[in-house]
């Protein structure tokens, strides 16, 4: 455990990722954070990922806009300043809405980072490739879900 503070300029940052059209930006990883990852993503309006889950907790601060969520039972239109917590195995989505947004997401001892580079890396912009996007959500624990079930 590192116990000096760090403080991290955006010049500190690698170029953000694009992972299915949304520009991931890694504030800080696990391996920085004790377990913990920051990460700022920015969307253009309508994208987002589909209905999924995984075995780690996710929360989501919208910083500009607004994102449309939807978890378990709950469904809401989130504007700037709205924070939303995702449990662990939920299945959720999300899609940036009219004008695009951008938010903070912030997991513990996950491998949410993992997983954006490795679709960063293997999944290129644009229409993706379906049986290759899936393969490498599986691979870091990520289960895609119908539509219903979000």
């Amino acid at each position: 455990m590192n116990p000096h503070a760090t403080i991290f300029n955006p010049s500190d940052h690698a170029s953000s990722l694009s992972v299915v059209g949304v520009d991931v930006t890694v504030l800080i990883s696990k391996d920085q954070a004790n377990g913990r990852e920051i990460t700022l993503q920015r969307g253009d309006e309508g994208v987002g990922p589909p209905p999924h889950s995984h075995p780690w907790d996710e929360s989501f601060y919208v910083l500009k806009g607004a994102v449309h969520f939807s978890a378990g039972d709950q469904s809401a239109l989130c504007e700037t300043g709205t924070l939303v917590h995702v449990p662990a195995g939920a299945v959720h989505a999300f899609h940036f809405a009219e004008g695009g947004g951008e938010m903070l997401e912030i997991t513990e001892q996950g491998q949410a980072v993992e997983m954006f580079r490795a679709v960063n890396a293997r999944v290129p912009p644009g229409s993706p490739d379906l049986p290759t996007l899936l393969e490498v959500l599986d691979q870091h624990g990520v289960t895609v879900h119908g539509p219903e079930e979000a």
